[in-house]
């Protein structure tokens, strides 16, 4: 496994995304517009966070920056390599460094499989021999997300939805990855367990140095994981910037509105509440403008016309609203 990374070398970006585009085509020949030029940084051993509702794009995200689905159009930067414009062969030796943790946990398994012969796939992507040394290699995965090693033996049914997603980790980590995305780890679990798994990964995270992008609809779960957050709305980045300024002082209204539903883990906090009406729109007939005006509560007319470029506010924080603009003339 990897050791722990000094402070130096987290100061890098690992994973640069660069205008990342993904559209899909609809029928009479529309496009469903799933993500929008959408640009962030991932630090080297830090954990980003991108949020947002069902259907904002950031699941799509994800998979495109894997490449499990290919991009339209971008950028990924991964330690310098331009990960998009690889070919399916060049592509293959990045896999054992880019890694997923899938949001169900249970059909992410395969039923007829055995815990041992689910992880051993993945080993066998590493070329890794069979025998003993597979066998020690399997026990040691499962030990280091919390289950026994007899549980090598069991088939994923005889699991709970929590000891499944530590299985999904265990799948993970066997190809001994850099890079992470955790797409919802934790939103098909009860709350209770929840909070061990956020656990388990925040403990993997700094023993291993790994790099994490964790997916995520509630704000309050990446407060509590993330360095920084992303949040985005029908495909676009409207804020991004470190955790510790986007709580404290959100600048983007959808933001605002996120964060005033969200749970407080501080019960003496408050926010105040932010009316968010309707539902979001289609993206295959996205909004003119910004993408967010038919719901803000504080869109004017001339948000119709313009779709608002992403502005650095100060300390890594950037907000993408023209009633911000007007603010700051």
């Amino acid at each position: 496994m990897s050791a722990v990374l000094p402070d130096s070398a987290k100061a890098a970006p690992l994973l640069s995304v660069q205008g990342l585009t993904k559209h899909f085509p609809a029928r009479n020949g529309r496009i469903v517009h799933a993500v929008e030029n959408v640009s962030f940084d991932v630090r080297r051993g830090s954990t980003v966070g991108l949020v947002g509702e069902s259907g904002s794009g950031k699941t799509t995200a994800g998979r495109a920056i894997l490449r499990l689905v290919e991009p339209t159009g971008g950028k990924a930067l991964f330690d310098g390599v331009d990960i998009f414009s690889l070919s399916a062969r060049e592509m293959r030796k990045y896999r054992q460094k880019l890694q997923i943790v899938f949001q169900d946990p249970f059909s992410s398994l395969n039923p007829r499989m055995r815990i041992a012969a689910i992880i051993g796939e993945a080993l066998d992507a590493r070329g890794f021999p069979r025998g003993k040394r597979r066998a020690d290699r399997v026990a040691e995965l499962l030990t280091l997300v919390g289950l026994s090693p007899d549980h090598a033996s069991r088939y994923p049914h005889e699991f709970s939805g929590g000891q499944r997603q530590r299985i999904g980790i265990a799948r993970a980590l066997a190809v001994e990855p850099e890079f992470i995305v955790a797409d919802e780890p934790v939103s098909a679990l009860d709350v209770s367990v929840q909070a061990q798994v956020l656990n388990l990964l925040g403990e993997l995270q700094k023993r291993l140095g790994l790099t994490l992008l964790f997916i995520a609809h509630d704000l309050s779960v990446v407060e509590y994981l993330c360095d920084e957050v992303v949040v985005m709305y029908l495909g676009r980045v409207m804020e991004r910037g470190p955790s510790r300024l986007l709580y404290a002082a959100p600048r983007h209204p959808y933001t605002k509105a996120l964060l005033a539903t969200a749970p407080a883990p501080d019960p003496t906090r408050r926010r105040t509440h932010v009316a968010l009406h309707g539902d979001i729109p289609s993206p295959i007939d996205p909004p003119s403008g910004c993408v967010f005006r038919t719901r803000c509560p504080e869109a004017i007319a001339a948000c119709a016309g313009i779709i608002p470029p992403l502005d650095h506010v100060g300390d890594g924080h950037h907000v993408a609203c023209i009633r911000h603009n007007e603010r700051t003339i």
